[in-house]
């Protein structure tokens, strides 16, 4: 498996893992999250909304990142 979980386990320990039965320890998330391409923040997001805005910000350029950031800096 991509991930180095035994083969004989894996499918088992995948189930567990999407159905919530268990929560992979967090480096197992982490190579999960390599995996599929996306940041390990995700698998934990639970507001539909924040895991969106994850994704896209991971899918930004540093510009992009920038202007982001400039629309959300607030005065303190």
């Amino acid at each position: 498996m991509q991930i180095g979980l035994d083969e004989g386990t894996a499918s088992a320990r995948m189930s567990r893992y999407e159905t919530g039965t268990h929560e992979p320890p967090y480096e197992v998330a982490a190579k999960i999250a390599r995996a599929l391409a996306i940041p390990a923040a995700y698998l934990y997001c639970e507001d539909e909304e924040l895991a969106r805005v994850i994704l896209g910000w991971n899918a930004l350029e540093p510009a992009g990142r920038k202007r982001v950031l400039e629309l959300l800096e607030v005065e303190t």
